[in-house]
């Protein structure tokens, strides 16, 4: 039993590796196949949309209900790992690209929630620390292609001449560890003491949760989150080219390694948001999480603009630390308010709106770059702390009482 839980962060690590994978190879596939640098969100974007499309799939057809979850999270990882690892064949034009990284979001929706599903069914008690572990894992695996993309430089003289590790080998070294990650749990992890017939989607019953002011408060608080979060982490590499371009003598630093520790730190922001939240409430950790990374965002436009590189890394790494902290927090508080009877389909419709605005916010900043100066880009991500705190935070109005909402664990 004491394997578990590591076996199954150890394989979420491994499989969320091909998340960003395309990201961090962006420059490269949007030069190959003649495209502008824009290109790396529309490739993060075909990501989500896949990942969205299919949560829906594996939730209406109830997969990980049907079938064992260790072989369903298996079978997904191969698949996925194959899908990522098309980057590299030849004559692959730019629809070929985005059908490849669709396809990998859409397999890694039987990765990410299934192993979500797995902890759970192993980890009743205690399932909000488990989170925690298991969204860092997500964290360090997404940060993981920008360590891969930078050990050439760590590999050179001279503070990085070695160069940035050649593209292809960054898809099959992430294919290659989530195939083994797929492995690993499918060998070490058997279905779980606690695991149950979940319920089937039921698309009458879509908004039903949304009545629920608590329920909500939590999705608001979600959506929020998902407006910054997964822009934050495909901009990061973009406003460090940026800096570095403004600041040639003093870009001191590896881009690919700086932007695989701004947001691989997340993970332990993951953990001690999760600890913090035993003894405080899930809320308002989650809500503090989200002030700070609200702050970052207003913060931003004066530190880009700074020509310190340590200025700009420990803000960038403190901001990488926040932004993802509530993250495993947000899911709990979803997941415990969602209304009983309409449980499965509250928590999968709350999924894909969630990731329809990072796609949203994804394409939106992308139309930005060419119009603002980049120290102002990531500004406008302010608008999602803003709206998960009103949600959290906010009053609920019942009849003609008004409620404020107290913290709940």
């Amino acid at each position: 039993m004491s394997r578990i839980l590591p076996t199954i962060v150890l394989a979420q690590f491994c499989c969320t590796s091909l998340w960003f994978a395309g990201n961090a190879v962006a420059p490269e596939l949007a030069a190959r196949v003649g495209q502008p640098a824009s290109f790396g969100a529309a490739l993060t974007s075909a990501v989500q949309l896949g990942f969205i499309g299919g949560t829906l799939v594996f939730a209406l057809l109830a997969v990980a209900d049907r079938f064992s979850p260790s072989r369903v999270f298996f079978v997904s990882a191969l698949l996925a790992a194959g899908c990522n690892l098309a980057l590299n064949l030849p004559g692959l034009g730019a629809p070929g690209l985005l059908a490849a990284r669709v396809l990998t979001g859409f397999f890694l929706a039987g990765i990410y929630p299934v192993g979500m599903k797995l902890a759970a069914d192993y980890y009743e008690a205690g399932l909000g620390r488990s989170l925690g572990f298991l969204v860092g894992a997500l964290v360090l695996g997404t940060a993981f292609p920008h360590l891969l993309r930078g050990l050439g430089e760590l590999g050179g003289s001279g503070g990085g001449a070695g160069g940035p590790l050649p593209w292809q080998l960054v898809t099959v070294g992430t294919s290659a560890l989530a195939a083994l990650g797929g492995t690993v749990l499918v060998l070490l992890v058997p279905d779980g003491p606690f695991r149950r017939a979940g319920q089937r989607l039921k698309p009458g019953a879509l908004l039903a949760g949304f009545r629920e002011p608590e329920f909500r408060a939590a999705a608001l608080g979600y959506f929020g989150h998902m407006w910054e979060l997964y822009t934050f982490w495909a901009f990061v590499p973009v406003v460090l080219a940026a800096w570095q371009a403004a600041h040639p003598a003093a870009a001191s630093f590896s881009g690919p390694l700086a932007a695989f520790g701004i947001i691989g730190v997340g993970s332990l922001g993951c953990v001690g948001a999760g600890l913090l939240a035993q003894r405080r409430g899930a809320r308002p950790v989650a809500a503090g999480a989200l002030a700070l990374s609200g702050l970052c965002c207003l913060a931003s436009p004066l530190v880009l603009g700074g020509g310190s590189a340590g200025g700009l890394l420990a803000f960038l790494g403190f901001w990488g630390l926040v932004v993802v902290a509530d993250s495993p927090l947000l899911s709990t508080l979803v997941a415990s308010s969602a209304p009983a009877p309409t449980r499965a389909t509250a928590l999968t419709l709350v999924t894909c709106l969630g990731f329809a605005l990072t796609i949203a916010s994804l394409q939106l900043t992308s139309r930005l770059v060419p119009l603002l100066d980049p120290r102002y880009l990531l500004a406008p991500l302010a608008l999602g702390p803003l709206l998960g705190l009103w949600g959290l935070l906010g009053r609920v109005v019942v009849g003609n009482t008004t409620i404020y909402k107290t913290p709940v664990a």
